[in-house]
């Protein structure tokens, strides 16, 4: 903004203040106003429908409960599973965020133009447009991701048998203690991705029937089921 464009803005400021009312009290007033009546109907709304649950509550008997984070967070949520490395969880959850409140609350500043259409201001508008369309995108995806540690990891010869140990290691609650592939958590059990170059069958079978603490024992499962795991644990190379 240059000289002459200040001077001119200042005289249409004073002539609109000159025509306009006061801040205080007539815009505190009605702001004070809205924001009862927002808070009587929200209050009124808990009263006559309740104050529902946005999930399930957690239950910690099970090692097969996968927390979510709730609508809101979905764009965060999938914004950190996209970036996966370890040592990036820092930069996804408080880095990227932050910064960009860091931007929004700095915009006035950095931010100059007096012009206020947007189509007048190309860039600023399309920043806004993309940073809107990319949260979306990220919420959709995140509102549509699979629990974080099911377990989907492809194997050379992939076979029924082998799908249904796959089927029975996620209902089991494996991917809770041990890592395959991008899924389950890295402990405190091993990593299994490549658990099959590392046991052999039997070897493996024993160590679900008689494993060390905390690892519950797996006996008890229906030998299909049983063996399906092990043919399962044991194709992954």
């Amino acid at each position: 903004m240059n000289r002459e464009e200040k001077e001119q803005y200042l005289r249409e400021y004073a002539v609109l203040k000159n025509q306009g009312k006061a801040f205080f009290p007539y815009a505190v007033l009605k702001d004070s106003v809205m924001a009862a009546i927002v808070l009587a109907v929200i209050i009124t709304l808990a009263i006559v429908l309740g104050a529902g649950e946005l999930q399930n509550k957690a239950d910690p008997t099970t090692t097969t409960y996968t927390p979510r984070p709730e609508w809101y967070f979905f764009f965060l949520f999938e914004l950190l599973r996209v970036i996966k490395p370890p040592d990036l969880v820092v930069v996804a959850t408080v880095g990227i965020p932050t910064l960009c409140m860091v931007l929004l609350a700095l915009l006035p500043f950095y931010d100059r133009n007096p012009e206020r259409r947007p189509e007048r201001r190309p860039i600023a508008s399309t920043t806004a447009v993309a940073v809107i369309a990319i949260m979306a995108y990220l919420t959709y995806q995140g509102a549509h991701a699979e629990a974080p540690n099911r377990i989907d990891m492809s194997i050379a010869k992939t076979s029924a048998a082998l799908e249904k140990g796959q089927q029975v290691a996620n209902q089991s609650g494996c991917g809770a203690c041990h890592r395959f592939g991008e899924a389950g958590n890295a402990g405190p059990g091993p990593e299994l991705s490549k658990i099959g170059e590392k046991l052999p069958k039997e070897a493996i079978a024993r160590t679900l029937r008689n494993p060390t603490a905390p690892m519950p024992s797996y006996a008890d499962l229906p030998p299909e089921k049983f063996n399906a795991l092990v043919d399962y644990l044991a194709a992954l190379r």
